[in-house]
């Protein structure tokens, strides 16, 4: 199944906030957090939280873009005992005042779409920093009681310090972008702003896994039959997006600027709204074309 919905959608797996940005609750004795969307949906994040009754004890980051770590220093004023677990990577990242800039930025325009998703009592914070407590990489293990675990697995590719989360015993695997990210139409973005091989590769181990649940980064949960299925289709997608830019910048003799025009123009423009805020798309088109063109002729 696929399930665009906030609540319980699975054994062991809530979704807090709109589907469209959301935080994932993977229930246990000691509950956990997997991200914490944009900013101003903080105070959403927390009475979901509330509402199912339960006290995190983590805060799992996948990687520190601004819709996956915005609400971070609140959630964790609201919930004094949970701790934020995250790679080494993050905590570098988040201590650069450009980062925390732009994180800033791209939170507040983020705002339109959460107004857009019909979101009440949007709160006024900005994006604050905090503190990781427990620095974890790849193959690390919680403990969520219970017989209940949650792994880190490192997927590098949307960036290199990126973390999805595998709770093996329910077969939940929160991909985020490691997976890319399909939209309401059913396009599967491919998510690569760093390595394309490695996000591939990536997305390659991902799959082996064999999900029973896959949390995508925004929109849509899938279950079974139709977790594995996506998983093929990103893996396909990857392949066919790289193929086709690479196409382009033949074409247009190796012009990024009019490559990301054309992109653009299939990708982004004709999508319905809600969808990815222009200036973050923009920002990672940018990113995707660049390392394309960089291993191209043209370079």
């Amino acid at each position: 199944m696929i399930f665009e919905s906030t609540g319980r959608v699975a054994e062991g797996l809530t979704v807090l906030g709109p589907p469209q940005v959301p935080v994932y609750l993977v229930e246990g004795e000691r509950p956990v957090l997997v991200d914490a969307g944009i900013a101003c949906l903080g105070g959403m994040y927390e009475r979901a939280a509330r509402a199912a009754g339960v006290e995190p004890a983590w805060l799992c980051l996948t990687h520190p873009h601004f819709d996956h770590v915005g609400s971070a220093a609140r959630l964790r004023r609201a919930f004094p005992g949970m701790r934020v677990a995250a790679s080494e990577k993050v905590v570098q990242v988040l201590a650069r005042p450009r980062v925390v800039s732009s994180i800033e930025m791209l939170g507040e325009a983020a705002r339109s779409l959460a107004e857009h998703l019909g979101a009440v009592d949007l709160v006024d914070d900005g994006f604050e920093t905090f503190e990781v407590d427990r620095v974890v990489g790849d193959g690390d293990v919680l403990d969520l009681g219970g017989g209940q675990t949650l792994h880190a697995i490192h997927a590098p590719g949307h960036t290199w310090d990126f973390l999805s989360w595998w709770n093996p015993e329910r077969g939940i695997l929160v991909a985020s972008e490691a997976v890319g990210c399909a939209d309401a139409t059913g396009y599967v973005f491919t998510e690569f702003l760093v390595d394309h091989g490695a996000y591939m590769e990536s997305l390659r181990r991902l799959a082996s896994l064999e999900p029973e649940v896959l949390c995508q980064g925004h929109w849509f949960v899938y279950t079974g039959a139709d977790a594995r299925d996506r998983l093929d289709r990103a893996i396909e997608a990857g392949e066919r997006f790289a193929l086709w830019v690479r196409e382009l910048l033949d074409e247009e003799h190796g012009d990024v600027e009019r490559v990301k025009a054309r992109v653009r123009a299939v990708e982004w423009d004709p999508k319905p709204e809600p969808k990815q805020p222009l200036p973050a798309y923009l920002l990672n088109l940018d990113a995707r074309v660049r390392h394309l063109a960089s291993s191209s002729p043209y370079a």
